[in-house]
């Protein structure tokens, strides 16, 4: 079996019971940096064999992961923090697992997007994940514009280096949002700010962080709606439209069934 491992996102005591005893029952623990992982696996007194499994090494680890499974062993991957998969390594394992049907699941945990979604107090029924923007300008955009127009909370992932630039850079193509900035999430000086894209925080960038968009989407009104109904037919059959694409068009707009409904012919 292998276990996709959540793991704590700050402190060390935010990890569940069943993820300590899938650590303490595999056989290999594929992790993305040992130097990191080790602490806390010291700190529970998990001693397994390592191996590395990040960004750099993916598609081969995973090959490498899915030998091992095949010959009767089994595995947990774990990220640095929060879930694997998840603006971490592990898709790329996934696929393959399905691909090839191989069964595996999931220990879920903290995840850091969730946790500050939750702090912001802002809309939290309707959200979506971005991650962390990418370096690649053209494709940075093209993230932005795939949720420049969704109707609730944003979350993005924030490294400190790029604190500032992707600030700016989310002003300029959603506007002046208010957001909420979230930095150390569930360590000792967890810190959130919550202000408008145009003011930022002078803050010393320092760790990974957490951003919630608020991105309200109100839709305009359309002026049409503001002629009497006649008047609106009237304009679409003006366009050039048959009276009876008229009716349906100003139904449309007005979201009614039978607009025409009450209007002699």
């Amino acid at each position: 079996m292998l276990y996709f491992v959540a793991t704590p996102i700050g402190n060390l005591s935010d990890i569940s019971l069943r993820a300590i005893e899938v650590l303490k029952q595999v056989d290999v623990i594929a992790c993305e940096d040992t130097r990191v992982s080790i602490k806390l696996l010291n700190h529970y007194e998990i001693k397994k064999p390592l191996i590395t499994y990040h960004k750099f090494n993916e598609t081969n680890s995973a090959k490498g992961i899915i030998n091992l499974l095949n010959e009767g062993k089994s595995v947990a991957v774990i990220s640095d923090s929060g879930m694997p998969c998840i603006s971490d390594p592990g898709e790329t394992l996934a696929k393959l697992l399905v691909e090839e049907n191989i069964e595996f699941t999931v220990v879920p945990g903290a995840n850091a997007g969730l946790c500050a979604l939750i702090l912001s107090g802002f809309n939290s029924k309707t959200f979506a994940f971005v991650g962390f923007l990418s370096d690649n300008k053209k494709e940075k955009i093209k993230q932005v514009q795939n949720v420049k127009n969704f109707n609730g909370s944003l979350i993005f992932y924030i490294s400190p280096h790029n604190l500032f630039k992707d600030l700016a850079f989310l002003y300029e193509f959603l506007g002046d949002k208010k957001v909420c900035l979230v930095n150390e999430i569930t360590k000792k000086f967890e810190k959130k700010f919550i202000f408008n894209l145009s003011l930022p925080p002078e803050i010393e960038a320092k760790g990974e962080y957490v951003l919630i968009v608020e991105n309200n989407v109100i839709e305009k009104e359309n002026s049409l709606n503001t002629l009497s109904i006649d008047e609106h037919i009237n304009y679409y059959i003006g366009q050039g439209l048959t009276k009876n694409q008229a009716i349906k068009k100003v139904g449309k707009d007005r979201n009614i069934k039978n607009p025409y409904k009450n209007i002699k012919n």
